[in-house]
């Protein structure tokens, strides 16, 4: 039979030259051309285990691109699923269905065990032979599901094995209790996994939970919906929001030990159809401020910063969206001009770093104090370095000028795609051009995008295609950049994909920048209320490098890949 290598030929993974050959050589030997494809290594083993689906008519699934269910993996022994390779990873409640991933899933002998084993109608599905081997152990011992499907045994055990509790031990209990187990080992996955926050979201038949690593969310454990509203019970009480309150969003904050590290918990509740959704952005306390340097800032766009920075009064604005980075960039900042000598005074909402000497004050909008509130009484704090967390009103945007126009070095952050987009922005909320063009020093705009892995970065050459977008983008900085390489190609890097990058191919994130510093030539243009783009122009012709440009660059070095500079810039 000819079909797997007809269904290869068609999905362009075998060549017409390599068929021909092949099936002369099936010809010539007697075997089939089906095994003679398999035996050759010239297709790779994930396009020949898709082909194989398809010619068999039974779903393909990749098991690194799914979450854990404890509830699955309990039906089945690690030692059967090892010795039989096969993975549960779903578990249908309302239909008794159980989802397995088998390298041979035509074996029907082996899944009649498997449902006798697991008293379940069992759904095969295929999966790579290499993935099973070591996804199998991972999955039971490793990850999650281990702990959690024991923490979920002892759930469904508890109402039988009832007991007497002694009231002085009862705190012991509570400690113990599966529940709490349960949100213990999703948290101290959140910080082994680098994870930044931390999503609980109830579905209509499942609850998943959600890790943001390195800015991209990844789904790593699916829960039974029956212990939703216990997990959330037991988080709202560790953050102490009101339990009985379900209508209404909540927030609050907890601090919690792993492997050494403590680490600060905001967390957010809201009601959706479905039940509460939780989420929690952990705070690492340990975590020391990164330098410019180590941020990603680099040549003329540092030496910005640096200038902007050490001017006794004017404004430094960083912009961008939620989640690019802006925060730490000003942490970066105030920890370089933080000294004796000076008195620094910051307003946040949050408070998310405590840095030593410097005086933090937290945002508290029911008990009236506001960024604008808050800014008008640091002018008697005698202050010589104010930080405002962002420019959110008119009010605020007019205090910052005039704390800036009256000798103060003023930072903070504004919502703006790009640095000339600030100068506009600033204007709407009724900023006096002839205030903002003397007072404004510098803005810069960032993005936050992920590095290449280290432990499994490879080379390879730039193709034509990249080559001719590196042109259109970079210009006169890709010839330079070529200029250098005396004749060589031009060489990219990407992730092999690892356990230590979690198989993404990724690891670790830095900035990429445009730095726009308020020249003379800028402030004129402040004056004639001129657009963005014809303030982005000026600076480009002063040596302004976009923020695209930089990430191009950081690919070109290495540090990134093109790929994702495309994700994060074009947006």
């Amino acid at each position: 039979m000819q079909d797997l290598a007809l269904i290869l030929k068609k999905d362009g993974l075998l060549s017409d030259a390599d068929f021909s050959r092949l099936e002369t050589e099936s010809y010539t030997t007697g075997m089939s051309l089906d095994e003679i494809v398999e035996r050759s290594g010239v297709v790779d083993s994930i396009g020949l285990t898709k082909a194989k689906a398809t010619l068999y008519n039974i779903p393909f699934v990749t098991l690194k691109e799914l979450a854990s269910s404890p509830e699955a993996l309990a039906k089945i022994p690690e030692s059967v699923s090892e010795h039989y390779q096969a993975l549960p990873f779903e578990f249908d409640a309302k239909t008794q269905l159980l989802s397995i991933a088998m390298a041979n899933p035509l074996d029907l002998q082996t899944i009649a065990f498997l449902e006798a084993k697991s008293a379940t109608k069992v759904k095969p599905f295929m999966a790579m032979k290499d993935e099973l081997v070591s996804e199998i152990p991972k999955r039971y011992s490793q990850g999650l599901s281990a702990e959690v499907s024991q923490v979920l045994k002892e759930s469904v055990d508890s109402d039988a094995n009832r007991r007497v509790i002694d009231v002085e031990k009862i705190g012991d209990v509570i400690r113990e209790a599966p529940i709490a187990k349960i949100v213990a080992t999703v948290l101290e996955f959140a910080v082994k996994a680098r994870a930044s926050d931390v999503h609980i979201e109830p579905l209509e038949a499942h609850t998943r939970v959600r890790y943001r690593i390195d800015g991209i969310l990844q789904e790593k454990l699916v829960l039974p919906r029956k212990v939703h509203d216990a997990v959330v019970s037991r988080i709202k009480i560790l953050a102490e929001l009101k339990i009985d309150e379900r209508r209404l969003p909540q927030d609050g904050r907890f601090s919690f030990r792993s492997d050494d590290q403590e680490v600060d918990l905001r967390v957010s509740s809201l009601p959706t159809v479905d039940g509460e959704k939780i989420v929690m952005r952990l705070l690492r306390k340990s975590s020391n401020i990164p330098s410019l340097s180590e941020l990603g800032l680099r040549g003329m766009a540092l030496k910005n910063i640096e200038d902007s920075i050490k001017v006794p009064h004017g404004i430094v604005l960083i912009t961008g969206p939620t989640g690019s980075g802006k925060t730490t960039t000003l942490y970066s900042v105030l920890h370089i001009l933080n000294t004796p000598r000076v008195n620094i005074v910051t307003l946040e909402d949050p408070v998310e770093y405590q840095i030593d000497g410097v005086n933090q004050v937290q945002i508290n909008v029911k008990a009236g104090l506001t960024f604008a509130t808050g800014l008008r009484s640091f002018l008697r704090q005698d202050p010589n370095i104010i930080m405002v967390g962002e420019i959110r009103d008119n009010e605020t945007a007019d205090l910052a000028i005039q704390a800036s126009l009256t000798g103060h070095l003023v930072f903070s952050t504004l919502h703006t795609n790009s640095s000339s987009g600030a100068l506009p922005r600033l204007l709407d909320m009724q900023a006096e051009p002839f205030l903002l063009a003397s007072s404004m020093t510098c803005v810069a705009a960032q993005r936050v995008l992920r590095k290449v892995c280290d432990n499994c970065s490879e080379q390879y050459a730039a193709t034509p295609i990249m080559i001719e977008e590196m042109k259109k983008v970079l210009g006169p900085l890709y010839d330079a950049y070529v200029s250098k390489l005396d004749g060589k190609p031009v060489m990219m890097t990407r992730g092999r994909k690892c356990d230590k990058c979690g198989d993404t191919g990724y690891r670790g994130r830095l900035a990429i920048f445009e730095v726009l510093k308020v020249t003379e030539k800028i402030g004129k243009l402040i004056l004639e209320r001129a657009p963005a783009i014809q303030i982005e122009k000026a600076a480009v012709l002063d040596g302004m490098v976009l923020m695209e440009q930089d990430g191009y660059i950081k690919a070109l070095d290495g540090l990134t890949t093109l790929e994702e500079v495309m994700r994060v810039a074009k947006t």
